[in-house]
């Protein structure tokens, strides 16, 4: 049992702060409660009066790009969406080997969890290194502390024995593990593989994880192929009607999508840094509901960076109050126990060193989320009732050992491109 000592505890849904002890119990869906002393002897953390809450959750990354930062750039600048595609994250994902998957892993999850994160859900692609992959990344973040969903990518780009080497590996993992069924986008996934998921995601009680209308393109292709738009392509394969389904982006939607996905089950994530670094388009939450999450695209690991960059841009989109964007922080935890999914207890939470010239206050805590708090400000993490960083530390795993092995492997990678 870990204690967290004179702790300022913000409730994560209510915002209401209460200062006291708190006693933590371990397990993937462990508990908090307030106690009036700490046992002598038990293992506790002095909180010094820090604010403490329920950690994060990142509700699409790509793990796969965590060795990118700093790569070399393509053969010359991509001049749409498909050419960034074709130029830069194909060209990164099938050049990685199974020492890379598990650098990235291993990089990825220790950024993740000193950000305050502790649930990831991640789109994996290694096309070249596909079989064994998802064991890799769920033993790195074992490794470290992070529940996860994972998922592989499927398409038809690399070809029919990609595609089969992927469904295989996606069938053989949800069949021990939690998980997703990954499909890149609907402009590389043709009929065939739609159904084959939709099926396989019934089969195994999981849902689909899939990027939808990031850019134009992906409606210009499935219009022109199918003669319907995507989220109705979608919508007439059964998608929609799973609360366990994610769609990624969702840009370039028309009213009737929009009512279509409002009126359906599935959740839709918003990624507002990869948006404007692949230059698609901005997000309109008009018309599509509550069930928005937020994601990084693998851009980064820091969901309070994430938060603050979805409210910022909806302020020259018809506003956004800092109440909304963290509401919006916080619904992956309503997605992930709807749907039964384990690891995101009220154990795992997120000691902030923050000590602003202001007041922190239940009616302002959500302006100082937007505002004032950053990714530096997390002392320590809770992670399944375990204490995973320490003072800025890893307490799981040999951070500098882990990070100098990921650096030889971004050498090796960026050869390759």
């Amino acid at each position: 049992m870990l204690y967290l000592s004179d702790a300022s505890f913000a409730h994560w849904r209510t915002l209401k702060i209460r200062r006291g002890h708190l006693e933590v119990s371990p397990g993937p869906d462990g508990t908090i409660r307030f106690v009036s002393r700490i046992p002598r002897g038990a293992k506790a953390l002095d909180c010094s009066g820090r604010l403490v809450t329920k950690s994060f959750v990142n509700a699409h990354q790509h793990l796969y790009s965590a060795l990118a930062c700093g790569m070399p750039g393509p053969s010359r600048p991509p001049k749409d969406f498909p050419d960034m595609l074709k130029l830069v994250w194909w060209n990164l994902d099938r050049r990685l080997d199974k020492d890379m998957v598990r650098a990235c892993a291993q990089a990825g999850a220790i950024a993740a969890a000193k950000a305050g994160t502790t649930f990831l859900i991640d789109h994996h692609s290694s096309p070249n290194a596909v079989t064994g992959s998802l064991d890799i990344i769920a033993s790195a973040l074992d490794e470290i502390g992070l529940s996860h969903l994972l998922c592989v990518e499927l398409s038809d780009r690399d070809g029919k024995a990609k595609r089969e080497a992927g469904f295989t590996e996606t069938d053989r993992y949800l069949r021990r593990r939690q998980g997703l069924v990954g499909l890149h986008a609907s402009f590389t996934v043709g009929d065939e593989l739609l159904d084959r998921a939709v099926a396989l995601a019934g089969s195994r009680d999981s849902g689909i994880h899939i990027h939808v209308a990031e850019a134009v393109d992906d409606q210009k292709e499935c219009l022109r192929t199918h003669g319907l738009r995507v989220i109705e392509r979608l919508a007439r394969t059964g998608i929609l009607e799973s609360s366990k389904t994610l769609l990624a982006h969702g840009l370039h939607l028309n009213a009737k999508e929009r009512s279509l996905f409002r009126s359906s089950r599935a959740w839709l994530v918003q990624n507002e840094e990869s948006n404007q670094n692949n230059a698609v388009g901005g997000f309109s939450p008009k018309g599509l509901g509550d069930r928005l999450l937020l994601g990084t695209d693998g851009m980064h690991a820091d969901m309070l960076a994430s938060t603050r960059a979805a409210y910022l841009a909806a302020q020259a989109r018809g506003g956004m109050t800092p109440l909304a964007a963290y509401r919006r922080l916080r619904r992956a935890h309503d997605y992930l126990s709807t749907n039964g999914f384990t690891g995101d207890g009220e154990n795992n939470l997120v000691v902030l060193d923050y000590a602003p010239p202001t007041p922190v206050t239940t009616e302002n805590l959500a302006g100082h989320f937007l505002y004032g708090m950053n990714s530096s400000h997390v002392d320590s993490v809770v992670s399944r009732g375990r204490l995973i960083v320490k003072h800025r530390r890893m307490t799981t795993v040999d951070e500098d050992s882990i990070l100098a092995r990921a650096r030889v492997q971004a050498a090796r990678l960026w050869r390759r491109l």
